[in-house]
């Protein structure tokens, strides 16, 4: 007997998406995860006999200005109003079928198209949140379209998970709908945004588990609220939870541990793709490794070093933050010397990447140090990144916490080892280095040079066995980190929450 087929829909609520607009991971996983999901289905075994569950899933994004510029076919599909402060603001919700997937935009005055995704202005940014927040669920009602989950991501978007808990959204609508918030950086949880509930007619968050000074912070909120925390590595989940990693929130999110829930992020295989890289001089793949030596004979030249298959080179591609370890690396590489053979002191490094500027003058006065062999490119240049996980040997990921992490799959999915810290979804990713035959990378426990220092060595003296080192390379280029695995967990995370609200409802 066939399986009854029903749908389950899904409301996805961010505040950046690829191909949209894209500042961060954010972006990566929003433009990413979706569209696997629309195509994703699942059995259940019910007391009706087996269902075959279909998602449809719509993204709902701001409609920003960097969206505006690009002229995607976009249409109007009808103005509503969001109540605040006793009047009402009138919005609009555009709408845009992209590769099967619906994608719907929130266009109003709040969201200023001459001004960034982020502007770093705390009132600016709190307002504009805020409101989306409340505009999406206000949209989706308009449309008269009903949600069975709302996976809301980060804190731009938490308020809506917030809202549902009170008596003003929690109406016949939304009566069936539950709620998942997607954690990608906990650090990073907003402003203080109380003034901006009140416009809402929303209280902040008293009498909650919430220590006092989170009672009003967006993310804070919808941790309190939603049925469900997600977030992108099983390592995080547990780490989160912490004193050392929970920002001042590890003692609520334990009480809630439960209902947290570690995915892994992917990527996306296709975009990152050796064998098909119009970035590099020679495509390849793990069957062809000899010819990714021409690579980084290239690169090498590129940037002025002496072009050598047998010099280790040592690539680093990231943004410029205490968070990412880069103040770690100048000491360590000053200090692997001490540790190497005469004949193995050859290595060679580049950086990429921008940021901060006290971090960009010290990896300036470090390449200054070492000018025949240290090559620092201080600005965002993604071919440039392509042709260095193409052509480096190894890359460094120090990072003090790293939630997920993509570089080290994108680099493990080029042939480029990485040696990052034993955290999040580095530790999760990358199987250290050992005498079996499962290693695709290097592990290091403590965020000190020292530590660094060590592992760079142990990488140097394995790449100097070349059967072992392709070995490595074409273990780590055949790890599977496509999305479609992450969107069998999510779908299953649906489910189970869809069905835990149908027991309540039911009293079963």
């Amino acid at each position: 007997m066939a399986a009854k087929k029903k749908i389950l829909k899904v409301l996805f609520l961010a505040a950046e998406a690829d191909p949209f607009v894209k500042i961060g991971g954010l972006g990566d996983v929003a433009g990413s995860l979706p569209p696997v999901l629309r195509t994703s289905s699942m059995l259940r075994e019910t007391n009706d006999g087996e269902i075959e569950y279909e998602l449809d899933l719509r993204l709902v994004l701001p409609y920003h200005g960097e969206i505006h510029k690009q002229n995607f076919p976009i249409i109007s599909v009808l103005k509503f109003r969001i109540p605040r402060n006793g009047d009402s603001i009138i919005s609009e919700g555009l709408t845009l079928l992209h590769e099967g997937l619906t994608v719907h935009f929130i266009k109003d005055l709040l969201i200023p198209l001459d001004s960034p995704v982020y502007s770093g202005d705390e009132l600016a940014d709190g307002e504009k949140y805020v409101y989306f927040s409340m505009a999406a669920l206000q949209f989706i009602q308009a449309l008269n379209w009903r949600p069975d989950i709302i996976h809301a991501n980060d804190w731009h978007t938490a308020l809506a998970v917030y809202a549902l808990k009170h008596k003003k959204w929690k109406n016949n609508f939304f009566l069936n709908t539950s709620t998942l918030i997607g954690v990608h950086n906990l650090p990073y949880y907003g402003p203080h945004v109380g003034s901006f509930l009140s416009d809402f007619d929303l209280p902040p968050g008293t009498g909650s588990a919430l220590p006092i000074w989170a009672q009003d912070i967006p993310l804070a909120l919808g941790l309190s609220s939603a049925d469900h925390i997600v977030t992108v590595s099983p390592s995080y989940a547990e780490e989160m939870q912490t004193p050392e990693f929970g920002a001042g929130l590890d003692q609520f999110l334990r009480s809630r541990t439960k209902d947290i829930t570690g995915i892994l992020n992917g990527i996306d295989m296709d975009k990152w793709d050796p064998n098909k890289d119009t970035n590099l001089v020679k495509q390849y793949n793990s069957e062809s490794l000899d010819d990714r030596v021409l690579n980084k004979i290239r690169l090498q030249g590129e940037i002025g070093f002496n072009s050598s298959e047998r010099i280790p080179l040592i690539g680093m591609v990231t943004r410029l933050d205490h968070q990412k370890g880069v103040d770690l690396v100048p000491e360590a590489l000053r200090q692997i010397n001490e540790m190497l053979k005469f004949e193995d002191r050859k290595w060679q490094f580049i950086l990429l990447g921008t940021g901060d500027p006290k971090l960009e003058s010290e990896v300036r006065q470090f390449e200054s140090e070492f000018q025949d062999r240290v090559k620092v490119v201080l600005q965002y240049n993604a071919a440039l990144s392509h042709r260095i996980f193409s052509g480096a040997d190894m890359l460094l990921i120090p990072s003090r916490y790293e939630p997920c992490g993509l570089t080290q799959m994108i680099a493990m999915r080029y042939g480029c080892i990485p040696i990052g810290r034993a955290t999040g979804g580095l530790n999760d990713t990358i199987q250290d280095y050992t005498e079996t035959e499962d290693s695709t990378g290097f592990l290091f426990s403590e965020a000190k040079p020292e530590y660094l220092a060590k592992t760079i060595a142990t990488a140097l003296h394995v790449f100097g066995d070349r059967n072992r080192w392709y070995a490595m390379q074409n273990r780590a280029m055949n790890m599977d980190f496509s999305w479609i695995k992450s969107a069998r967990l999510y779908m299953q995370l649906y489910l189970d929450l869809h069905y835990r609200r149908f027991s309540e409802r039911n009293n079963i």
